[in-house]
């Protein structure tokens, strides 16, 4: 069930590193040019990849109609709120005003897509325990 510490295991696998590092001088060796790498900008993506949604938001604003708050659950389920995607929803927060959303990624604990700002669509993203009630259309 439990394996016992091995202390000539351990002893073993350190000897035979110093002894690969012993016999190539090039063991773990950087070139020259290696502290250049810790001036250079660290990027979570690759120059080819654009930095901003992948997904682009809709051409036009969302239905002129606020519908009626649903009788729902205390909880949003992630399941049910994934039928929305690429659909108009409107949201209603706990702790926000109501909004319509246009999402595009739903995730186990949140969603993210375009809200509407009464103006144009930003990016945003919300967790969904602060989702009191959505519908989508």
């Amino acid at each position: 069930m439990f394996q016992q510490f091995d202390r000539n295991r351990f002893r073993d696998r350190d000897r035979d590193f110093d002894r690969d590092r012993d016999r190539d001088r090039n063991f773990r060796r950087g070139t020259p040019f290696d502290f250049f790498r810790f001036l250079l900008p660290i990027t979570p993506f690759s120059p080819s990849v654009p930095q901003r949604p992948a997904d682009s938001p809709p051409s036009g604003p969302p239905p002129s109609f606020i519908p009626q708050q649903p009788v729902g659950p205390f909880a949003v389920d992630p399941g049910a709120i994934s039928n929305c995607r690429f659909r108009f929803t409107y949201i209603w927060p706990y702790r926000m005003n109501p909004f319509w959303f246009f999402p595009t990624f739903v995730g186990p604990r949140s969603i993210a897509g375009f809200r509407w700002t009464g103006f144009n669509w930003v990016y945003f993203g919300i967790d969904l325990r602060e989702i009191q009630a959505f519908q989508c259309f």
